[in-house]
């Protein structure tokens, strides 16, 4: 170890910066985040600098460094673009045993500024003895999108009960316990949530419990606790997105790597299921026209089953879980149950898909405004419907509505009513030149686009072979399709060969 790692108050404490531009700058953000009081020595200051002197937030000495300079504070930074300035600064600093950095210069530094993440009062630093910045600059941002923006006030709340359960549990053992429990339990599980005050009550009743316990012996409640016996687990319900693995939020990844057990449908990707915990149980609960699956009710019992086991259960669903995806009546079971839950949104198939095909929903030109419509009805459509009758795809719609112009309609498992809709939206108005689009595994590496009228939309679909999961989209936007599509070959194929071919001219195209 070339380094050894410490944390420095410096509060209050006096440092010296020598050096004025941005790279100074970015230097002194962090110390006047710690409350560090910041002296600069400089000719002149970057704006940024000067806006902070002029608001008192920092002392600016206007001249040259001098060594009587470095007389009293804690530590210095040499930040200007003179190497021999600095190795001025360092040398006078070693002398009075000041410690120094010298940006960008590891052997005139006496320490080095990590990368930081910062959850205060947590606070990660990542080093690498200087050898690969870049590199720690990685690790940091992997860091920034696992660590829980809500992590912070976990360990605020933690210290804020500390003298309460010292004072309350006298035994480490116990101690431990209760910290234990407080980290992988419920009162955590609320403060990650954003729901803090109640969080708090819950881990002062949770100390009274767990003193009450170790008065009747009962050393293993901790135990008991996380396993379930005496407070249920929890549902987090979780939009998946369409497919790509990248659009899962943060908060969903982890919640996915926190859960003991993941259910999942069929439009949750391999991709997505992989970064689940290696050692969560996976259930498949998906459901497709014409093969045996677990029903919606049977769906909302394992849930419950699965909480009041103490498991901490991840429901993946595909897109967003309250757009067509069941996720109120689920949560609805598990609210009548008294279980904890909570909602992560995801990407709905209707943005990523449109997205990743370049069909904007809007525009000032083409749509004005949006519907996003279920082709599936609750019952079977009706049969062999009479010449003038209107084969409802879905109860309630208006189809009126949606076959106006300047109108954008999106169709979610309407792959198998595609003849019903297009015959609903031309009894209604809508022409037979009307634009469509139909996306097929949208997001993914196999996605494709066809691109149709209303008159020729079923005859393609069924040349082309089109299968589930499928998206449809209805409006004029979607011949902006050939002009922005910039996804894999199918989608953009074109447009991206076309760029390297103009920058390589040897270069083959890809067929659209």
């Amino acid at each position: 170890m070339d380094y050894l790692p410490i944390f420095l108050r410096l509060a209050d404490e006096p440092v010296l910066v020598v050096g004025g531009g941005e790279v100074a700058a970015r230097k002194i953000e962090l110390l006047l985040r710690a409350g560090a009081r910041v002296t600069v020595v400089a000719p002149e200051l970057s704006a940024s600098l000067a806006s902070l002197a002029a608001a008192g937030r920092l002392t600016h000495l206007a001249g040259e460094f001098q060594p009587q300079h470095l007389d009293g504070v804690r530590l210095a930074i040499a930040a200007t673009d003179r190497h021999a300035v600095n190795a001025w600064v360092a040398h006078q600093a070693e002398r009075r045993n000041v410690p120094v950095n010298v940006v960008d210069d590891r052997e005139l530094s006496r320490f080095i500024m990590p990368a930081i993440v910062d959850r205060s009062p947590v606070v990660v630093a990542v080093g690498s003895s200087g050898d690969a910045p870049v590199l720690t600059r990685r690790l940091r941002e992997q860091l920034e999108s696992w660590l829980p923006c809500q992590l912070g006030t976990l360990a605020a709340l933690a210290g804020k009960l500390r003298p309460l359960v010292k004072a309350r549990l006298d035994q480490p053992g116990v101690r431990r316990r209760f910290w234990e429990r407080f980290f992988d339990g419920p009162v955590a599980a609320d403060v990650l949530a954003g729901r803090v005050q109640a969080a708090q009550v819950l881990a002062e009743l949770d100390i009274e419990g767990v003193m009450r316990d170790a008065r009747h012996g009962l050393q293993d409640t901790a135990g008991k606790a996380m396993n379930g016996d005496e407070f249920p687990g929890e549902v987090v319900l979780v939009g998946a997105g369409p497919g790509d693995p990248d659009l899962l939020t943060l908060r969903g990844l982890r919640a996915l790597q926190n859960a003991d057990v993941v259910l999942y449908d069929r439009l949750v990707s391999d991709q997505v299921l992989d970064l689940a915990r290696r050692d969560a149980e996976r259930i498949y609960v998906g459901k497709a026209a014409g093969q045996a699956h677990l029903t919606q009710e049977q769906i909302n019992e394992l849930l419950v089953r699965l909480a009041l086991a103490g498991k901490r259960v991840c429901r993946l669903k595909g897109g967003d879980p309250f757009i067509f995806g069941r996720g109120g009546e689920e949560l609805e079971t598990l609210a009548a149950h008294g279980i904890r839950f909570e909602v992560v949104p995801g990407i709905t198939a209707a943005a990523g898909c449109a997205a990743y095909a370049g069909i904007p929903l809007t525009h000032r030109d083409f749509a004005q405004s949006l519907t996003l419509v279920t082709g599936q009805a609750k019952a079977d459509a009706v049969q062999d419907p009479a010449p003038d009758a209107v084969s409802p795809v879905s109860p309630g719609i208006d189809w009126a509505a949606l076959a106006r112009p300047n109108h954008t309609v999106v169709f979610y498992m309407g792959l198998s009513r595609m003849e019903d809709i297009v015959v609903n939206l031309c009894r209604h108005g809508a022409p037979a030149d009307r634009a469509v689009a139909v996306i097929e595994h949208g997001t993914r590496p196999e996605q494709r686009v066809v691109t149709a009228t209303l008159a020729d939309l079923c005859a393609k679909v069924r040349a082309e072979r089109i299968t589930s999961p499928a998206l449809l989209i209805v409006g004029e936007v979607t011949r902006l399709h050939a002009t922005l599509r910039w996804f894999n070959a199918g989608a953009g194929g074109q447009v991206a060969q076309g760029l390297l071919a103009s920058a390589h001219p040897s270069q083959g195209r890809l067929s659209a």
